[in-house]
């Protein structure tokens, strides 16, 4: 990668009254030659919204993975709510949440209906409808999956990691190709979220995005860690090295104007 590398600064513990909810020292994955995640280490604290950031191939989604228990590592060390990832990696998936695809419901069920089963596999009880009420989907209840526009896809899609009330859960890149609206009422709904105790790892290629919802940010580059910090101290560490916009800095965005003349409410169909 070409140009100005912002590094990891200091002692990141010091700075946050959260417990380390994960740990990643030296970790590697390897396919053969190929160094998919090379010496990464981090600490994401209990309560934090954390991205996880980079270019394609960075490594992000292996990264993810692996912290999801579905791929092993290579070699390091990780823990997950303070569970060692060799040692007990199904006390690990009882505490996490991860986002799930389309494959992963079936056709023939509502949302209601799908929300029971998966609260079945987890032996749970829940209030189906408060679920829903809370990612905005209440009137779908009845609906199907496949039914439904692409925000509430997404929508239902978070709602399914929370059925066992993990402490963590993990969204891959939870607002691509999500219109204006209904990428703002997700980012609503994932600051409610973590608002009720729960430690939010995510990924996206929106800058902005990562700006407004993370309390940190980790920029990987192939496979490794180029900068840890907030947004807000990686910002003035590149205007501190002497980096000017060509453009004058503006107080909105094209996306303000349009939700400004488009209004926030939803437009789910």
């Amino acid at each position: 990668m070409s140009g100005i590398r912002l590094t990891c600064t200091g002692n990141r513990q010091a700075m946050h009254q959260g417990d380390p909810v994960i740990e990643v020292q030296n970790l590697h994955k390897n396919y053969g030659s190929f160094h998919a995640v090379s010496g990464l280490s981090f600490t994401v604290y209990r309560g934090e919204i954390f991205g996880l950031l980079g270019p394609n191939g960075a490594g992000k989604s292996t990264t993810l993975e692996i912290l999801e228990t579905l791929r092993k590592k290579t070699s390091g060390n990780v823990r997950v709510g303070g569970y060692d990832l060799d040692q007990y990696p199904s006390e690990i998936k009882k505490i996490i949440g991860v986002q799930l695809q389309t494959s992963g419901y079936y056709p023939g069920l509502n949302l209601k209906e799908l929300i029971l089963l998966f609260a079945g596999l987890y032996n749970r009880k829940v209030d189906p409808i408060e679920l829903l009420r809370l990612v905005n989907l209440e009137e779908k209840a009845k609906s199907k999956y496949k039914t439904l526009s692409g925000g509430q896809k997404q929508r239902f899609s978070i709602a399914t990691t929370l059925i066992h009330e993990p402490q963590i859960i993990f969204l891959d890149e939870p607002t691509t190709g999500l219109d204006p609206q209904a990428r703002r009422n997700l980012w609503d709904l994932i600051r409610t979220i973590r608002e009720k105790g729960t430690t939010v790892i995510l990924t996206t290629h929106y800058m902005d995005e990562a700006e407004y919802l993370c309390d940190r940010v980790a920029i990987m580059d192939q496979g490794k860690m180029v900068a840890l910090d907030t947004p807000s101290a990686l910002i003035d560490q590149l205007l501190s090295s002497g980096f000017e916009r060509r453009k004058e800095v503006r107080q909105a965005n094209l996306e303000d104007v349009f939700i400004s003349l488009t209004g926030h409410v939803l437009r789910d169909e």
